[in-house]
């Protein structure tokens, strides 16, 4: 399946129903009086985030999603049948864009309307029509027959841009070759393209990291390889830099067997086009690694531990083909989103406010 991460869309609430002009008509009430029901409310557009999906591809070939309409009223005080509600999966990440409807889709949006993170979580982006009032509701004391009913209105129309967020606990960025799809698919189920020229990796990789029964697991993400000028659109440009924002911990891979003796430049390189893009990631939780441990060369080794020692960052060396160094990784990793979700744990703690008697 193709990996989508953005689509343009059209979503369309129900109509509501059009209320009913009627009056009794039973044998033996010789002034019946008026009998029109309401008309039904229409149907909303509501998207929910779905962990069976990981790509926006299905809304390539769908753009224009439109709930039920509401039923007209009839006579005898009968409501008409109200719209249903259309729900719209989505994948855990999505965010929600309204574009100016002035605008073609493509120019941009105007405000995010909200972003699906959970499995199940529900997001409303278009409400249905009211349905309208029947000639019953409008009987008075002085108007005992009235001939007015409301129409339905419209439900709200909106044009709309998804934007797909990978959720992932840690990711992996680096340069093109640095490893990255090598190392997923030695610590998890994950099985990304793997070969010896650059951007192999095309789109994101999710990997699911499953040490032992008794483990929480976690998610890996595989990210395209960056190269100088990617936050300015070089190589694959900010394509896939937004899935970056997603992650708690950044793993940055190095590799210690290419050429050149300086491999601590290649993680400059990497980080420079992270500040570029979006300068909060430079405060998550890092960790450096040097990749290729089987063949690497001591010059990069030693220059790689240095640029680890001047950041104040934890630094590994792993062989994927070998496994040597991978456990004291992932067990590093493991510790860094418990220190981070323990802090995110702390940090919501002090913003309640305790009201004193």
């Amino acid at each position: 399946m193709t990996f989508i991460d953005e689509a343009f869309v059209l979503v369309r609430g129900g109509r509501g129903g059009n209320g009913c002009v009627a009056f009794r008509r039973e044998k033996f009430v010789p002034r019946g009086g008026p009998s029109g029901g309401d008309g039904g409310h229409g149907g909303s557009v509501e998207f929910e985030g779905r962990t069976n999906l990981n790509t926006l591809y299905n809304f390539r070939f769908q753009k224009l999603f439109e709930a039920e309409r509401g039923r007209h009223g009839e006579g005898s005080n009968r409501t008409g049948r109200s719209g249903e509600d259309l729900i719209v999966p989505v994948p855990l990440g999505t965010q929600i864009w309204e574009v100016a409807a002035d605008r073609p889709a493509e120019e941009g949006e105007s405000r995010l309307m909200g972003e699906v993170l959970e499995e199940g979580q529900r997001l409303r982006v278009a409400s249905g029509g009211r349905g309208g009032r029947g000639n019953a509701r409008f009987a008075t004391a002085t108007n005992q027959a009235p001939r007015r009913a409301d129409p339905g209105t419209e439900g709200d129309e909106r044009k709309l841009r998804l934007e797909l967020q990978l959720l992932a606990d840690v990711g992996l960025v680096g340069l093109p070759n640095a490893g990255k799809s090598t190392f997923i698919r030695a610590v998890s189920a994950a099985r990304p393209k793997v070969a010896d020229y650059p951007f192999t990796t095309l789109v994101p990789e999710l990997g699911v990291v499953v040490e032992r029964a008794d483990a929480e697991p976690f998610v890996i993400a595989d990210l395209p390889g960056l190269i100088a000028g990617a936050a300015e659109g070089a190589g694959l440009g900010i394509r896939f830099l937004k899935h970056v924002r997603r992650c708690r911990v950044l793993a940055h891979l190095v590799d210690l067997a290419a050429l050149g003796d300086d491999a601590g430049e290649d993680l400059a390189t990497t980080e420079r086009e992270l500040e570029a893009f979006d300068s909060s990631l430079m405060e998550r939780s890092r960790v450096i690694v040097g990749t290729k441990l089987d063949a690497a060369r001591t010059e990069r080794r030693e220059s790689l531990a240095r640029a680890a020692s001047q950041r104040g960052l934890p630094h590994f060396e792993v062989s994927s083909v070998s496994g040597e160094g991978v456990p004291s990784l992932l067990a590093e990793m493991r510790r860094l989103l418990s220190s981070t979700a323990a802090a995110a744990d702390a940090g919501s703690e002090a913003s309640v406010e305790v009201e004193t008697p």
